[in-house]
């Protein structure tokens, strides 16, 4: 019987899905979920692939993205070019706009277009970021940062003061401290009322209010050099935060951002390790969804790196990473669609093939963040 009302839910949530992303009841209301709260989470350069390899070196043990209840598949070409760089990938994630390769946050004409967290923070919600890499590097920076070029690292690191984010955690100690223009970044962020911690256990005994937690010069260890768990206990400790600070709503990306590595350097391990580790996260995020009504959390990825395939190897099934090589066709990034998983409030309007720049303008209509 609740196989059946799932199916007849899903039957309902589909017609639904056919008036552009509006229900509507008895009488013609509108019927949108309430999503107050979004978790938006990248797994940088992640394609289908990359988890279909995670889940057979897994043994086939389900991994958390497998919990999400709707999924779908996104574009993810540029303004420019059929294949997109992290920087045009993230501006489409973040702001609902295709952009040139390795813009950061502004257009075609290189203005300046607003963020969803942007848009979150105008409507008086919290906000914040997690990542492995640089909090600087292009994925993060289009959330934040309105410059032309991604390599403008210096300047992208400015920008944390030109906004109310309340929590970021990454790398990058070196772009707000060692810097060409001798400013101590740290400092002027302190004045502002953030404290800034530079190791994991300064970042998880954080009790209240804002918090900027700079755990590496630029990008963070790999998870082959010792990470550890910092990306889940780091989502868990940002939800906490983001929750304690505006309990009416937050806006939280989580990114994933050393699977790109291992699909530019063809190193299958790395692809499946970071790829487990960032799982953790998601893990962490659909536990949150499950005891706080109201959250809606999306994964995805800015592009597919690697051209990750999974031919035939020897027919034996009694190994787990027996019957199958992890064969790559390229260094670089790829065209290929990228999946969509879609959790808690909301997550039906993901179920479908979307334009990247869709997803944003999906969240946006679902909070009302204008």
């Amino acid at each position: 019987m609740k196989n059946s009302n799932y199916l007849l839910s899903a039957v309902a949530l589909a017609v639904c899905m056919l008036s552009a992303g509006t229900c509507y009841g008895q009488g013609g209301e509108e019927k949108t979920p309430e999503v107050k709260n979004v978790i938006f989470m990248i797994g940088d350069g992640m394609g289908l692939a990359h988890v279909a390899a995670t889940t057979i070196a897994n043994n086939y043990e389900p991994l958390q993205l497998e919990r999400a209840q709707f999924v779908g598949l996104s574009k993810t070409y540029s303004a420019n070019n059929r294949v997109t760089d992290s920087a045009a990938g993230g501006t489409a994630l973040a702001t609902g706009v295709k952009t040139y390769n390795g813009a950061v946050g502004v257009d075609t004409a290189k203005q300046a277009v607003r963020s969803i967290l942007e848009k979150a923070e105008d409507n008086g919600k919290a906000t914040g970021m997690v990542v492995t890499c640089s909090v600087t590097n292009a994925t993060p920076a289009t959330f934040i940062a309105h410059v032309e070029s991604r390599k403008m690292e210096e300047e992208i690191a400015e920008y944390y003061l030109k906004t109310d984010i309340d929590v970021f955690m990454g790398g990058g100690v070196k772009f707000f401290k060692d810097r060409s223009d001798n400013r101590d970044l740290t400092k002027e962020l302190e004045s502002k009322g953030y404290t800034i911690v530079y190791t994991l256990d300064d970042l998880l005994s954080f009790k209240d209010d804002r918090l900027g937690a700079l755990l590496a010069e630029n990008a963070m260890p790999k998870m082959s050099e010792g990470r550890g768990d910092y990306l889940p206990l780091a989502t868990g400790k940002a939800l906490e935060l983001l929750k304690h600070n505006s309990p009416k709503g937050f806006f939280l990306m989580v990114e994933g951002s050393m699977i790109d590595g291992g699909g530019h350097k063809n190193d299958a391990v790395m692809v499946i390790d970071e790829t487990l580790d960032f799982d953790k996260a998601v893990g962490a995020a659909f536990d949150f969804a499950d005891n706080n009504p109201g959250t809606l959390v999306v994964v995805t990825a800015d592009h597919e790196t690697g051209g990750l395939s999974l031919p035939s190897g020897k027919p034996d099934f009694s190994l787990p990473d027996q019957g199958v090589k992890f064969a790559f066709s390229t260094g670089g990034h790829t065209g290929i669609f990228v999946p969509i998983y879609a959790y808690g409030a909301g997550a039906e309007y993901f179920s479908r093939i979307l334009e990247n720049t869709d997803i944003p303008k999906i969240m946006e209509r679902l909070t009302g963040w204008k």
